[in-house]
């Protein structure tokens, strides 16, 4: 199976993105297509020996639209040519909805002046009762110069509806079509009938398509604003770098660049590429990637990514990854993928949307035929229902009120550093009652330190201990060994090298320092000495509270003892806090022993610790956990967890985005910090809150303006909708959806 980007054109509302879904999925070999009416994109998975592109454009051209196939190597240039493309296109759309209401306004002041309290004066040519024809003649002029402004609806709008897909453009065209040109035929009985210019419906027309128009404008301009955290990603990353080598400087575009070679990091410069350091040294803000705002210090042979700041220091990077596989393109990817999935939330709307405008040209018929035959109304009154019930019921914001919530929610949490892979996983965060925690790297720092140096010897100190334990362990690449190197240089402690080393495999080390035979390691090491280890000591200590002790003798005589510890990190007690708070139940998964996993699992606030437990074995516990009706969220670093990442029904990957980090679990905590878990479960809240909201509003709108519009109100005595209100109510429902979804973007996490 194959999956690939298209960029469609001449979609207007959710019937046309339902059309372009209908006939792709009927193809043979198409497993899934789904469209974003937002974004404008189909993401399509097929079979390569039943199916290519071409057959897929020209499928989804006989429906109607035209597809275009978006190349992944040139992500970014599409990605900036369609943003161009948007741009230019809604600056059309201003110029188009003013000059509309400029032919508009005089309208209405023809059409309706003498409808105002005090008769609004007109030349006697282009009055109603001395001057019919120029009556209408000027208000005919004035409608075909707004109805070209509004061309757009009747090209695409009759073009869909010859391809058996109608759409929201169809009803606009349908209905100001009916109006023009029964006002049209009006006018030209004129001179035989001169009353004829009492039935003139040119204004509902034009106004109609101006108010659908400037609706279609604002909807527009706010959804530029929901693919905000996108662009701002894009504009990170620079088009050129510093080429560097045999000493000489050279300005290169960042796609000439190749794998393996030096780039120059100059200080205040974007960091174009992802790179190792290799010379040099600076602080990098990588907040806009990371969400982390304190910035980070690089060092030899730290990495670097590529689209983050460098501040104070000039650095010498060795490029790792260019192109597509550079950290900032793939997180681009994995937003434009989550924003382009959709939650199962939205199906329903979906389903009701793909029959929704045939369902409302029936209606809007059947209500008009229902007025002529049974109410004997005249072709105004009729034609004023048929218009009303047409233009009312455009299902925009019912086709909106999903992806926009999505598109915002999804870009709040990647620019908190919160990479949410897909709607789905969006959506089910908010029913998540399990959390399950990995201890290593996840609860804790995943990297031992020294908490405690405990003299044993008399006549010794801590500092002693410390410099001749750390002394020796200079030689070993153990990694309880280093952390002893690392809290001796905390402390500024003087380090000799030894004289001797040799390892003891499974017990540590040996060395002869300044004379004396050091001794460093574990119990078994004491035994092979014929040492007795200090039982007080060590149940005061070590094991009872999670941590490993490594003894130290000097000349055969036990001198010291120096605990090491996977401390918790400084958030994880208040993540967990706070998610119990919430009414989830916190496990914490792990391979450890029992006692140092109940000792961690008492100091994290967990309500449960499940030890001792292999990596193959993890996806078994949280199988256990769903079969109890649990919807479970598993919490890993990527790796050894992936298993159990892709059996929970939510796998949250927490890292620092490596390659494994990325590509596992549901979502990408780009900071290993697990408060970051309760600000996803909090956003998917707030986001499946906002989709409610917002499928209520339209579901509501398109419930109460038919009705209304088909002349229900009318029937007990109330007022009958005019068209023109009807298209400004139908224009502002997919307004508000879409404001009510910007909101999110105050969110605070």
């Amino acid at each position: 199976m194959k999956t690939e980007c298209y960029l469609i054109d001449g979609m207007s509302c959710a019937a046309c993105s339902g059309a372009v879904e209908r006939v792709t999925r009927k193809m043979e070999g198409v497993d899934q297509s789904n469209v974003n009416l937002t974004t404008n994109r189909m993401v399509i998975t097929y079979d390569e020996d039943q199916v290519t592109p071409d057959m897929i454009m020209q499928k989804v051209d006989k429906a109607g639209f035209k597809a275009t196939l978006l190349d992944p190597d040139a992500e970014k240039k599409e990605q900036e040519r369609e943003m161009e493309k948007q741009r230019i296109q809604l600056k059309t759309a201003k110029k188009r909805v003013i000059t509309a209401i400029c032919f508009a306004l005089p309208l209405l002041y023809i059409s309706m002046g003498h409808m105002v309290p005090f008769p609004l004066p007109l030349p006697a040519f282009m009055d109603m009762e001395t001057g019919p024809m120029g009556y209408a003649l000027a208000q005919l002029f004035l409608t075909v110069a707004v109805l070209i402004c509004g061309r757009k609806f009747y090209i695409v709008g009759l073009k869909a509806l010859a391809k058996g897909n109608p759409n929201m453009d169809s009803l606009v065209a349908i209905g100001t079509g009916s109006a023009f040109l029964y006002s049209l035929v009006m006018t030209i009985g004129i001179p035989k009938n001169p009353m004829n210019a009492h039935h003139l419906y040119y204004e509902s027309a034009a106004v109609v398509v101006t108010l659908v128009m400037l609706g279609k404008y604002m909807e527009s301009r706010s959804k530029g604003k929901t693919s905000e955290a996108i662009r701002k990603l894009m504009e990170l990353a620079p088009d050129t770098a510093v080429l560097y080598e045999n000493g000489v400087e050279k300005e290169r575009k960042t796609e000439m660049v190749l794998p393996g070679q030096h780039i120059l990091i100059k200080p205040g410069s974007r960091i174009p590429l992802d790179g190792t350091v290799v010379r040099g040294s600076s602080s990098v803000d990588e907040s806009m990637l990371t969400g982390e705002s304190v910035p980070v210090e690089k060092e030899l042979g730290d990495t670097v990514i590529g689209g983050s700041m460098n501040y104070n220091g000039a650095m010498e990077v060795e490029v790792t990854r260019t192109g597509s596989d550079t950290t900032l393109s793939k997180i681009i990817k994995m937003i434009e993928d989550a924003q382009g999935k959709k939650a199962p939330i939205s199906k329903l709307a979906d389903k009701v949307a793909g029959v929704f405008v045939p369902t409302v040209m029936v209606i809007a018929a059947a209500s008009a035929l229902l007025w002529l035959v049974i109410g004997g109304k005249d072709i105004a009154f009729v034609l004023t229902i048929f218009v009303a019930v047409l233009v009312i019921a455009c299902p925009c914001a019912l086709g909106l009120a999903t992806p926009t919530a999505i598109m915002v929610g999804t870009g709040v949490g990647a620019s908190h550093g919160i990479l949410i892979k897909s709607g789905e996983a969006l959506e089910i965060c908010h029913k998540v009652d399990t959390v399950i925690l990995d201890k290593t790297g996840t609860i804790t720092e995943g990297k031992p330190n020294v908490t405690d140096v405990i003299v044993l010897e008399e006549g010794r100190t801590k500092e002693e201990i410390l410099s001749l334990a750390a002394s020796c362990e200079q030689m070993s690449e153990h990694p309880l060994g280093q952390a002893i190197v690392e809290k001796a240089k905390e402390e500024g402690v003087d380090l000799t090298m030894p004289e001797q080393f040799s390892s003891i495999t499974g017990s540590g080390i040996e060395a002869v320092l300044e004379g004396q035979t050091i001794s460093v390691g574990n119990r078994r090491l004491l035994e092979k000495m014929n040492l007795q280890p200090d039982e007080e000591a060590e149940n005061e200590y070590g094991s009872s509270q999670g941590k490993t002790p490594m003894y130290l003798c000097i000349n055969g005589r036990l001198s010291g003892m120096i605990c090491v510890a996977d401390t918790i990190k400084e958030t994880s007690r208040e993540a967990v806090d706070k998610l119990k708070s919430m009414g989830i139940k916190v496990y914490m998964l792990t391979g450890d022993n029992r006692r140092t996993a109940e000792y961690i699992g008492r100091q994290a606030h967990v309500d449960e610790v499940i030890a001792e437990v292999l990596p193959e074995d993890k996806a078994a516990q949280v199988s256990r956990l769903q079969s109890e009706g649990r919807t479970v969220m598993m919490v890993g670093d990527g790796i050894n967890d992936a298993p159990a990442l892709v059996q929970a029904d939510a796998g949250c990957a927490i890292g620092s985005g490596s390659d494994i980090a990325l590509e596992s679990g549901d979502i990408v905590l780009m900071k290993s910090d697990l408060m970051d878990v309760y600000r996803a479960i909090q956003l998917s809240n707030a986001t499946i809150r906002n989709i409610k909201q917002n499928l209520f509003w339209a579901f509501f709108y398109n419930s109460l303006g038919i009705p209304v519009a088909a002349g229900v109100l009318y029937l007990f005595g109330g007022p009958l909708l005019s068209p023109m209100i009807g298209g400004f109510a139908m224009s502002l429902s997919s307004v508000c959806v879409v404001g009510n979804a910007l909101r999110l973007r105050r969110l605070k996490l």
